[in-house]
């Protein structure tokens, strides 16, 4: 179980600097600077709390499975931040400048990135377990 938080934990981190690398291309940076924060290790290692879910959803749809994933990576996001903003005073993401914000601690257009990454998810743990 420790070994899995931690396999999480680092392939969250993983995913995070490729997709600020990616952001920084976009935006025309060559350099391509991912980064990640070290609050984000525990919090992707949680994503074992998903496990029972992938136990206990395998015969639902896929769609139904992607929705109470993102449903679950949201939450999950949204107190986390939450809590490290009541713990040090702020969080270390802060999208209260994007569009689509709830009090700057989640997006609602990654919507469809945590559906996928749920699923991604599910993938992989059933292919670990």
């Amino acid at each position: 179980m420790i070994s899995r938080f931690f396999i999480y934990g680092i392939t969250g981190w993983v995913i995070e600097i490729l997709w600020t690398a990616a952001g920084a291309l976009k935006r025309g940076d060559k350099r391509m600077i991912g980064y990640t924060y070290l609050w984000m290790l525990p919090i992707y290692g949680f994503a074992i709390m998903l496990e029972p879910l992938c136990d206990t959803m395998g015969f639902m749809p896929f769609y139904i499975r992607g929705l109470v994933y993102m449903v679950c990576i949201f939450s999950m996001e949204y107190v986390s931040g939450y809590f490290i903003e009541m713990v040090i005073g702020q969080c270390p993401w802060d999208y209260s400048k994007c569009k689509y914000n709830i009090f700057g601690f989640i997006r609602i257009d990654y919507a469809p990135c945590w559906f996928i990454l749920g699923l991604i998810f599910e993938m992989g743990y059933k292919s670990i377990a």
